[in-house]
C-alpha cells in the first residue's frame, strides 16, 4: 500500500531540497518591487516581479539593519541578495533577503572590488606603511563638508576632550562631481601646513554617496601624505578604499575624532582625583607617623640618659640636702654636748671657783702650794683669782691644829 504523507511532511521535504541546493542558498535576483509593506515588527514584506513573473520576499529587521541603506518603495528596481526557501505554514516559497541594493549598484561594487584589489597589490594597504597616530596632537586638520553633522560632531567632541587642540577645517565637497579632487586638495593643503593628524570623512550614505572616498586619486593622496591620516567615512558597516589606505580606520567621523584627540579633560580630572587621594593619604600617613613619633618620644624619654641624669641629679640634690641636714644636726648635737661638757668642765675647773672669793696659790716656780709645809715666812707666792694674779710675801705660817 502506498505511503500517505502529510502536508507538513511534504512542505518540510521541499524546504530541505531548497536548503540543499547550492544556487538557492546564495543568489542575487533583480526585479521591480511591489506590494512593499513595513510591518510593526520591523520586518519588510514585498513582491519582486519581472516580465510576468513574481516571487514573494521578506527582509527581517535583523537583516535590514545591516543590509539596507534606503527605504523600499513600490516601483523601485533592485538587486536582492539572499536565499530561496519554503514557508512551511503556507506551502509557498519566497526569497529571504540579506541585502537589497538599487539596481545599477552592482557595477559600482564591481569597480570597487577591482580597484581595491589593484591598490592592495600595489602595497597601498600594507601595514608597514601605516604611520603612528600622535598621542598628544596640537594641530588637527579636518577634510569634510563645511556644513553637516560630521564637522559639528567633531568640533563638539574635540572641545569636550581637549579644548586646547587647534582644529583646521578644509571645507571640501564629499559627494558628487569634483568631490574626490576636493578631498585630495584638502589632504595636500593640510599636509603642507604641518598638521599633527588629519581626519577625512563624512556621514553615512549609500555607496554612491560615499564614492568619492573610493576614488584612486584619494587613495594615492592618503598614501603619499607625510601626516598620519584617520579615515572615518559613513557608518560602522561602511568601508571605503580610503579606510583601507588610511593609517587608521574609524567607524564614524565622531570615532575618528576620539581616536585623534586624547581625552585630556578626563585625564585631568583623574589626575586631580589621584592628587586629592594622594594628598589625603599623605595627611593620614603624616598623622599616623606623628602619633608613632609621639609614642616613640615617650618611650625614649623613659630610657633617655638625660632624663636619667636629671633624675639622678635630683636624687643627689636630695642626698646632699639630707647630708647637710644630718651634718647640721650632728654638729648641733656636738655643740650641745660640748656646751654641756664645758659646763661640767667649768664646774670642775679650779679657776671656776675663784669667782667666789677663792684663789689659786703657787710659788714663783709655778708649783701649787698645797700645804703649809711647802712655804715658809718671807717666801714670795703668787695668788691667782678670777680677774688676775697677786704676788705676796708670807709673814707668818701657821699650821692647823685639831
Amino acid at each position: 500500500m502506498a505511503t500517505v504523507y502529510s502536508v507538513a511532511q511534504i512542505n518540510q521535504y521541499i524546504k530541505n531540497m531548497f536548503g540543499n541546493d547550492y544556487l538557492l542558498r546564495n543568489l542575487q535576483i533583480g526585479g521591480e518591487l511591489s506590494n512593499v509593506k513595513y510591518h510593526t515588527s520591523g520586518h519588510i514584506y514585498f513582491t519582486l516581479k519581472e516580465e510576468g513573473s513574481a516571487i514573494a520576499g521578506v527582509m527581517f529587521s535583523s537583516a535590514s539593519a545591516q543590509g539596507l541603506d534606503f527605504r523600499l518603495e513600490n516601483g523601485q528596481r533592485v538587486v536582492i541578495t539572499g536565499n530561496v526557501s519554503v514557508y512551511e505554514r503556507d506551502g509557498r516559497y519566497q526569497i529571504y533577503a540579506r541585502q537589497i541594493k538599487k539596481e545599477g549598484m552592482g557595477n559600482l561594487y564591481e569597480a570597487y572590488e577591482i580597484l581595491k584589489q589593484k591598490l592592495y597589490e600595489q602595497g597601498l594597504f600594507d601595514f608597514e606603511h601605516k604611520k603612528e597616530i600622535p598621542k598628544y596632537p596640537k594641530k588637527v586638520g579636518i577634510v569634510t563638508a563645511r556644513t553637516g553633522a560630521a564637522i559639528q560632531d567633531i568640533c563638539n567632541i574635540a572641545k569636550r576632550r581637549n579644548p586646547y587642540v587647534q582644529l583646521y577645517l578644509y571645507p571640501a565637497r564629499v559627494q558628487g562631481d569634483g568631490a574626490a579632487a576636493a578631498i585630495v586638495k584638502g589632504i595636500e593643503t593640510l599636509d603642507n601646513m604641518g598638521m599633527d593628524t588629519i581626519i577625512i570623512g563624512r556621514g553615512g550614505g549609500s555607496i554612491e554617496d560615499l564614492w568619492a572616498f573610493n576614488e584612486e586619486i584619494v587613495a594615492w593622496a592618503i598614501y603619499n601624505a607625510k601626516t598620519p591620516i584617520i579615515s572615518g567615512t559613513g557608518h560602522e558597516i561602511d568601508t571605503t578604499i580610503a579606510d583601507y589606505t588610511a593609517d587608521l580606520r574609524a567607524p564614524t567621523p565622531s570615532a575618528a575624532c576620539e581616536m585623534a584627540i586624547p581625552d585630556v579633560m578626563s585625564l585631568k580630572r583623574r589626575v586631580e582625583e589621584y592628587s586629592q587621594g594622594i594628598r589625603q593619604s599623605m595627611i593620614r600617613r603624616i598623622h599616623r607617623e606623628r602619633k608613632n613619633l609621639e609614642l616613640l618620644s615617650v618611650k625614649l624619654n623613659r630610657v633617655s640618659p638625660k632624663n636619667r641624669y636629671e633624675n639622678q641629679r635630683i636624687y643627689v640634690d636630695r642626698l646632699e640636702e639630707q647630708l647637710r641636714k644630718a651634718m647640721s644636726d650632728k654638729l648641733n648635737d656636738r655643740k650641745n654636748r660640748y656646751a654641756v661638757m664645758l659646763g661640767r668642765l667649768n664646774g670642775l675647773s679650779p679657776t671656776a671657783k675663784l669667782t667666789g672669793g677663792y684663789g689659786y696659790i703657787e710659788n714663783l716656780t709655778g708649783n701649787p702650794v698645797t700645804s703649809v709645809y711647802g712655804v715658809k715666812e718671807s717666801d714670795t707666792i703668787r695668788i691667782s683669782i678670777h680677774d688676775g694674779q697677786i704676788e705676796a710675801i708670807i709673814k707668818k705660817v701657821k699650821e692647823k691644829t685639831d
